[in-house]
C-alpha cells in the first residue's frame, strides 16, 4: 500500500504565534484618517511659548505702567498731538532740517577752495534751523529765544523732560507734545531726539507759526492736566470687584426693605 500523506496539524499554532502581545501601558491607537480623526485642533499655543527676555520685560512693563497709579506731572505726557495737528506741525518743521555731515563737509570744502583761489565769497547771514538738544534748548527758553518747543512724549527716562512744560509755562513759550522720539530724530538726522526749538522762520511761514503758537498756547500751555492715570486692575480683580459691588448693592436693598 502508498504511504499515506501527513496532515499538517500546526496551523492554529502558527498563527497564534505571529500575534504579538500588546502593553497595557502602551495601548496603540490607530490614527483614524477620517474627518476629525486623528488630526489634531489648531490650538492658540502662544500662552505656552517661552518668548525671549526683551519681548516678556517689554509685556511686563505694559501691565505695570496699567497696574500703577500715573501722576499728573507723568500723565501729561499721553496727552499728545492729533494726527492732522501732528502733520501741519511736521511739514513746517521739514523745512527747517538742519544740513547732514556730508553737506556741512561739501559747504566747508567749497569756502576753503575758494579762498584759496582769491576768490570774496560773500558773508551771508547763517540760515533758520531746528535747535535740538536738551541743553541747548533749555537755553534758549531761558533766554526767551525759543519760539515753539516740541517735546517727544516717550523719552525714557522721562526725568530729562517731566520739567520742560514748567519751564515753558514759566518763561510764556508755546510748546507741545507729540508722539515719538524717532520722529523728532528723523528730522535731526539723529536716531532719537527728546526736543526741538524754532527760533525763527522764513517770512513765507510767519502765518503759519504763529497760528499753531496760538493753539498750542491754549491747548498745552493754559490746561493744565490735574487728573492722575493708570490704577486699571486685572479681569480677575476686577470681576470680583463687580461682584462685591453686587453683593453690598443687595444687602442695602434688604436693609432697606427691614427698615421701613
Amino acid at each position: 500500500m502508498p504511504p499515506s500523506k501527513s496532515v499538517p496539524k500546526t496551523t492554529a499554532k502558527k498563527a497564534s504565534k505571529n500575534v504579538k502581545k500588546q502593553s497595557p501601558l502602551y495601548v496603540s491607537t490607530p490614527i483614524s484618517q477620517r474627518i476629525g480623526g486623528g488630526i489634531r485642533v489648531k490650538r492658540d499655543l502662544s500662552r505656552y511659548v517661552r518668548w525671549p527676555r526683551n519681548v516678556r520685560i517689554q509685556r511686563q512693563k505694559k501691565v505695570l505702567l496699567q497696574r500703577l497709579k500715573i501722576p499728573p506731572v507723568l500723565m501729561q505726557f499721553q496727552n499728545a498731538l492729533d494726527r492732522n495737528q501732528a502733520a501741519q506741525l511736521f511739514k513746517l518743521l521739514m523745512k527747517y532740517q538742519p544740513e547732514t555731515k556730508a553737506a556741512k563737509a561739501t559747504r566747508i570744502e567749497g569756502l576753503a577752495t575758494a579762498k584759496k583761489s582769491g576768490d570774496n565769497t560773500p558773508s551771508t547771514p547763517a540760515p533758520n534751523v531746528l535747535k535740538f538738544g536738551l541743553k541747548h534748548v533749555t537755553t534758549l527758553i531761558e533766554e526767551k529765544k525759543a519760539k515753539l518747543v516740541v517735546i517727544a512724549h516717550d523719552v525714557n527716562p522721562i526725568e530729562l523732560v517731566v520739567w520742560l512744560p514748567a519751564l515753558c509755562r514759566k518763561m510764556d513759550i508755546p510748546y507741545c507734545i507729540v508722539k515719538g522720539k524717532s520722529r523728532l530724530g528723523t528730522l535731526t538726522h539723529q536716531k532719537n531726539c527728546a526736543v526741538v526749538a524754532l527760533t525763527a522762520v522764513d517770512k513765507e511761514d510767519v502765518n503759519t507759526l504763529t497760528t499753531l503758537e496760538n493753539n498750542f498756547r491754549t491747548q498745552f500751555n493754559e490746561t493744565i492736566v490735574k487728573r492722575w492715570g493708570g490704577g486699571v486692575m486685572g479681569l480677575k480683580t476686577q470681576a470680583k470687584l463687580e461682584k462685591r459691588r453686587q453683593a453690598l448693592e443687595i444687602e442695602e436693598k434688604k436693609k432697606e426693605a427691614a427698615n421701613r
